[in-house]
C-alpha cells in the first residue's frame, strides 16, 4: 500500500484516559514514567490474604509473589452522576463502574459531548478477560446467585457504556487474553475505516480481585517471585500481574482535522494474526507468527519498518518470551536500518506490572505520551541483558534512562505490540501528527494590556456539574488551571472559554463568570470583587438560569479546542457487606437511600425515581430479612408513590413489633 492510501485510512487518537497503578490519568502516568517509578506494591488485604497464600517454594495452593500492580480506590464510584442507587452501585462489578468514569474522562479529553453523541453509531470495543466480581459472588453458593448478577457478565462491559451514553454502534467484548485491548483498538480502527462508526471508544479493563490466576501461574513456573516485570533482563522470571482501566477515543483523521479536534497521535496502521501451527504448542509463542504480524502492520501503515523510532513491546519479562519478541523486532524493524540509529524498545510493564487484557492499551497510551513529549522513559529492572538475545547482531536499545526521540524532519513513528496466550499477536503503528494536522500553536493572552493599548476582550467562562459540591470542586480546578504554573496558563482566554462552552456537556448546576484575562477569571472563580456590568453578564446570567445559549453566536469565529480540567467525581465507597449500615432511620428511609436513583418527595412515583421491577424484587427479599415478616409481592407491587411506600413500611414495622 502506498503512503497516500494509508494516510486516507488513518485514524486519529483524540482522547485518552486511564487509571493505572500509581497514576489516575495520562499526566500522572507520564510523571511516573519520566521519574522511573516502580508503582507495584504489596497485595492489600481487601484483595486476598497474601500471608496465607505466599510461599517462596511453589506448591499446591501457593502463590510465588506478595506484590502486584494495584489501582487505588476501586470501590469508589460516583453513583449519583450515573443515576444509580446505592444498591445498584454495590451490586455492579467495579470494572464497569471504573470503566464508565474513565470513558467519560476520555470523552472530555477528546472534547466530545456525550449528550450530542446520544443516538449516534458510536462504537465501543472493550478488551477484557476477567469477571472476578461475578465469580466471587457465585462462590458464595445459592445466596450469591441473585438476579442482579445478570448485570455482571462480561458482555455488559461495553453494553453499559453504550446504554449509559445511548451509543448505537457496535458494542463488543474482545478476549484474546493479553492482546485483548490492542485487538479492540484494531477492531475499532477497522470499524472506522469501513464507515460503520463515526467515532469509537477502545478500552481495556482488568481488576485482579482473586488470586486464582497467580496460583496457576506459580504452579506453571511463570510467576515473577518479586512481582516485578524485568523485560530483557537476565533475571526475568515471569508474569507480574496488574490492574488497569484505559480508554482511547478514535475518529477518522480527516474528520478529526475537519472538526478541529485535538489530535494526540495518529494510528497509521495495525494488524492481528494467530501463530497457527508455527509453534509447538498453542501456549508457546512463535517467532514466525510475530514476524508475520509486524510485517503486515507496517504494510497496512504504508511505513518502512526501518523508519520506526520506538516500539512499546509486549515486554512481559518472561525469560523465554522476551528473546523471541526482541528477535522478531530486530529482524523486521532492523532490516535496512542505518548504522548508528538503533530501534528504541521499552515496556510499561516494568513500571506498573502486566495488566493482562488491558496491558496493550496501557502500552498504547504510553507510546502516545512518548510521541507527545519527544522522549522515551527508562525500562526498569534492567541490569544484565538477557544472554539469549543477540544484542550484538540486533539494532536494538532498551533505554535505562530518559532518552530523547531523534529529530528526523518528519513525524516520529512508534509501534505497540501485544501477545496473548491465545496465540493471537497484535501490533499497532502510530505517529505524531503532521504540522497540518496538529492544533494551532496556543495563544497565551496573559497579563494586562500594554500601556495605550485597547483593553483585552472579555469572555464568558461557563462551568457545570451534576451536584453543587461537584460544581464547587470544578471551580477550584479551573482556578488552579488558569493560575500561573497551571496547565491553562499556556492557552488564550478565548480558547479556554470557547472550549468550555462548546466542548463540554452542560449540567443542571451551573456557574458563569466573565473576564478578559486569566487573572480576572481566577478572581471571579475564587469570589473576588465583582466584574458585573459587562455586555456578557446577561449571557452569563441566562446560562446560570439553565437557558440554552447559542455559543457560536456569542463567540463568532470558532476557537481552538484546548485541554480543560476533568469532571470532579463525588465518589463514595460501594462494596458488598458495607452497604447496609443502618443509620437508625425507618424502613422506608432505608429503602429509598439504597434504591432511589434521583431526588424525590412523597408524591414522586417509585418508577420515576428508578425503583423498577428488578429493584422491587431485591427490596422484597431485603425487607423480608430486615423485618422478619413475610412480604406479599402483589401488595408491594401495588405501591405507586413514595408516600404510599412510607405508610406501607410503617405498617410492616408495626406488625413486626
Amino acid at each position: 500500500m502506498n503512503r497516500s492510501d494509508a494516510d486516507a485510512r488513518a485514524v486519529a487518537v483524540i482522547g485518552v484516559a486511564c487509571r493505572l497503578p500509581g497514576a489516575s490519568g495520562a499526566d500522572e502516568l507520564w510523571a511516573l514514567l519520566r521519574d522511573g517509578t516502580d508503582a507495584t506494591s504489596e497485595t492489600p488485604p481487601e484483595r486476598y490474604d497474601v500471608d496465607v497464600l505466599h510461599s517462596a517454594v511453589p506448591g499446591p495452593g501457593r502463590i510465588a509473589s506478595r506484590r502486584a500492580g494495584y489501582v487505588d480506590d476501586i470501590a469508589h464510584f460516583d453513583a449519583e452522576f450515573f443515576g444509580m442507587s446505592a444498591t445498584e452501585a454495590v451490586e455492579l462489578d467495579p470494572q464497569q463502574r471504573l470503566l464508565l468514569m474513565t470513558a467519560w474522562e476520555a470523552l472530555e479529553d477528546a472534547g466530545q459531548r456525550p449528550d450530542l453523541l446520544a443516538g449516534s453509531r458510536t462504537g465501543v470495543f472493550v478488551g477484557n478477560a476477567r469477571a472476578d466480581y461475578l465469580e466471587l459472588a457465585l462462590r458464595q453458593g445459592p445466596d450469591g446467585a441473585t438476579a442482579s448478577q445478570l448485570n455482571n457478565f462480561r458482555s455488559l462491559l461495553p453494553a453499559r457504556i453504550s446504554h449509559t451514553f445511548d451509543f448505537r454502534g457496535p458494542s463488543v467484548v474482545v478476549d484474546t487474553a493479553c492482546s485483548s485491548s490492542l485487538v479492540a483498538v484494531h477492531q475499532a480502527v477497522q470499524s472506522l475505516r469501513a464507515r460503520e462508526t463515526p467515532l469509537a471508544l477502545a478500552a481495556g479493563v482488568n481488576l485482579k480481585l482473586r488470586p486464582d490466576e497467580g496460583l496457576v501461574m506459580t504452579q506453571a513456573g511463570g510467576m515473577a517471585a518479586d512481582g516485578r516485570s524485568k523485560f530483557g533482563d537476565a533475571s526475568a522470571d515471569g508474569h507480574a500481574p496488574s490492574d488497569a482501566v484505559a480508554v482511547v477515543v478514535l475518529k477518522r483523521l480527516a474528520d478529526a482535522v475537519a472538526d478541529g479536534d485535538r489530535i494526540r497521535a495518529v494510528i497509521q496502521g495495525s494488524a492481528v494474526g494467530n501463530d497457527g501451527r508455527t509453534s509447538d504448542s498453542v501456549l508457546n509463542p512463535s517467532l514466525q507468527g510475530q514476524i508475520d504480524v509486524l510485517r503486515w502492520a507496517y504494510e497496512d501503515a504504508g511505513i518502512d519498518p526501518a523508519d520506526v523510532d520506538y516500539v512499546e513491546a509486549h515486554g512481559s519479562g518472561s525469560p523465554s518470551f522476551d528473546p523471541l519478541e526482541l528477535t522478531a523486532l530486530g529482524r523486521v524493524l532492523g532490516e535496512g536500518r542505518p548504522a548508528g540509529r538503533p530501534l528504541l524498545v521499552g515496556s510499561v510493564k516494568t513500571n506498573i506490572g502486566h495488566a493482562e487484557a488491558a496491558g496493550g492499551l496501557a502500552g498504547l497510551i504510553k507510546a502516545v505520551l512518548c510521541l507527545e513529549h519527544g522522549q522515551v522513559p527508562a525500562s526498569l529492572h534492567l541490569s544484565k541483558p538477557n544472554p539469549e538475545v543477540g544484542w550484538d547482531e540486533l539494532p536494538l536499545v532498551v533505554p535505562t534512562g530518559l532518552v530523547d526521540l531523534p529529530g528526523r524532519g518528519r513525524p516520529a513513528v512508534a509501534g505497540v505490540s501485544g501477545q496473548g496466550s491465545s496465540a493471537l499477536n497484535a501490533h499497532v503503528v502510530i505517529r505524531s501528527p503532521a504540522p497540518a494536522e496538529a492544533p494551532a500553536a496556543p495563544r497565551t493572552g496573559r497579563g494586562p494590556a500594554p500601556t495605550g493599548a485597547a483593553r483585552p476582550t472579555p469572555y464568558v467562562l461557563v462551568l457545570s456539574a451534576r451536584s453543587s459540591a461537584a460544581l464547587a470542586a470544578l471551580a477550584r480546578s479551573y482556578a488552579d488551571h488558569l493560575s500561573p504554573g497551571g496547565a491553562g496558563a499556556a492557552y488564550s482566554v478565548r480558547d479556554i472559554c470557547y472550549s468550555a462552552a462548546t466542548r463540554r456537556q452542560h449540567h443542571e448546576h451551573r456557574l458563569a463568570v466573565v473576564g478578559a484575562s486569566h487573572e480576572e477569571l481566577v478572581a471571579a472563580l475564587t469570589g473576588s470583587p465583582g466584574l458585573g456590568g459587562r455586555p456578557l453578564s446577561a449571557v452569563a446570567e441566562r446560562y446560570r438560569r439553565g437557558e440554552d445559549v447559542d455559543w457560536e453566536a456569542v463567540f463568532g469565529d470558532p476557537g481552538h479546542f484546548v485541554p480543560l480540567p476533568t469532571y470532579p467525581w463525588q465518589t463514595k465507597r460501594y462494596w458488598p457487606g458495607e452497604e447496609h449500615d443502618d443509620d437508625g432511620g425507618d424502613l422506608a428511609s432505608w429503602v429509598l437511600r439504597e434504591h432511589a436513583r434521583t431526588g424525590f418527595d412523597d408524591t414522586s412515583t417509585l418508577t420515576d425515581i428508578g425503583i423498577d421491577s428488578l429493584a422491587k424484587l431485591r427490596i422484597i427479599v431485603e425487607l423480608t430479612k430486615r423485618s422478619s415478616q413475610e412480604v406479599d409481592p402483589e401488595e408491594f407491587g401495588r405501591l405507586r408513590t413514595v408516600g404510599e411506600l412510607r405508610r406501607w413500611t410503617r405498617e410492616l414495622e408495626a406488625a413486626a413489633r
